[in-house]
């Protein structure tokens, strides 16, 4: 691998960390995790799922997602629902109180990661995607 792949490797992970940890900070008065945070954040944006779906959209392993799925349904921020198809799967759903939670969360959440990227004009916005979205059409190949 050349060295500037490295770099550009490295740069991205310490990238992602610091938004990590600043989200998490964020989430440590809602007693919220990260993990907990994707899932409810990805129901809240894209309705109710699977679990395998919840799962796949945030990029979990599938070790976490019961424990994460369980915690915050003990804490009655979603609920699981039988599959009506399949009765082998359970849907995902917010109830209310995991939709004012998420609700008041995400806006605090999106206003950190848009302040981060601040440092960068719109054509470089534009250029960092571009070069993502080659990435990803080439990585799958």
């Amino acid at each position: 691998m050349e060295k500037e792949a490295l770099k550009i490797l490295i740069g991205l992970h310490r990238m992602v960390n610091k938004i990590d940890r600043k989200t998490s900070k964020l989430l440590q008065p809602y007693q919220l995790t990260l993990g907990q945070f994707a899932v409810l954040e990805v129901l809240y944006h894209k309705g109710d799922m699977t679990v395998g779906q919840v799962q796949e959209k945030i990029l979990s392993s599938s070790g976490t997602i019961p424990l994460i799925i369980q915690n915050l349904a003990t804490r009655n921020l979603l609920v699981r629902l039988k599959d009506e198809r399949d009765k082998r799967r359970c849907i995902l759903q917010l109830t209310e109180q995991g939709k004012e939670l998420i609700s008041e969360v995400c806006p605090k959440n999106e206003e950190m990661i848009l302040n981060e990227f601040q440092i960068y004009n719109k054509e470089e916005k534009q250029e960092f995607l571009r070069l993502l979205k080659k990435y990803k059409e080439q990585s799958y190949e």
